[in-house]
């Protein structure tokens, strides 16, 4: 759901989000329908895949001891934190030990972490998320709050809707680990090169917006896991 403008954080009411803002606000049924959907199908999924939720959670377990859900705090909506929930693949204490963006041949990644990654089967636990009201199927993927403090003010206009599990920037920076691989700081080379040209494709997205447009999305990704 858009709240009133005047309801928005003040950092957000600025000229740029504005823009995206009277854009969306000409959508509202588009959002409305985006919400049920997104709780419906989540739903639907999360019963579904419950079998497979019990097998990947013993797998992980009897693979590296800690938790079987890794849950770390991203920005959503309004620039709200929450955490997110993935399938653990990585040893219990990997954000202690390294950055917190992965890179291609980790050595924090745990075996059955590797199997789990490559076939993306680690969002899952994210269908948790969007019936909670914090993510959507297709949004601009959620940042760890210290990446959204680099945010321009038109940025900031990405955070105007629920943060999603996919997205096009997703499908385009799909190997953003093989991106990183050679950087010395990876998150200079994040914040400085790959996040601006995802925020293109995220504003783009906004620009765009529609239910529709949302359903193409989510059957690209399931072209590309696939």
């Amino acid at each position: 759901m858009l709240c009133k403008w005047e309801n928005l954080p003040s950092s957000m009411q600025n000229d740029e989000v504005k823009f995206y803002y009277d854009i969306l606000q000409h959508k509202r049924i588009s959002i409305i329908v985006k919400y049920i959907f997104d709780k419906l199908m989540a739903i639907t999924l999360l019963l579904i895949f419950s079998p497979l939720f019990l097998i990947l959670g013993i797998l992980i377990k009897i693979d590296s001891p800690g938790e079987i859900f890794f849950r770390q705090v991203r920005v959503t909506q309004y620039g709200k934190s929450f955490r997110i929930y993935k399938f653990r693949t990585m040893v219990s204490n990997a954000e202690k030990i390294g950055n917190q963006i992965t890179i291609n041949q980790d050595i924090r990644i745990t075996k059955i972490g590797k199997k789990i990654r490559k076939c993306r089967l680690d969002e899952l636990p994210q269908l948790i998320n969007i019936i909670k009201g914090e993510m959507s199927f297709v949004g601009t993927r959620p940042e760890v709050p210290k990446y959204v403090a680099f945010y321009s003010k038109e940025m900031l206009a990405t955070l105007l809707l629920p943060a999603g599990v996919t997205s096009s920037a997703s499908i385009a920076f799909k190997d953003e680990e093989q991106l990183l691989k050679n950087e010395k700081d990876i998150d200079i080379a994040y914040v400085e090169k790959v996040l601006p040209q995802k925020m293109e494709y995220n504003l783009e997205g906004l620009r765009n917006f529609s239910f529709s447009e949302d359903i193409k999305i989510m059957l690209k990704t399931v072209r590309v896991v696939l």
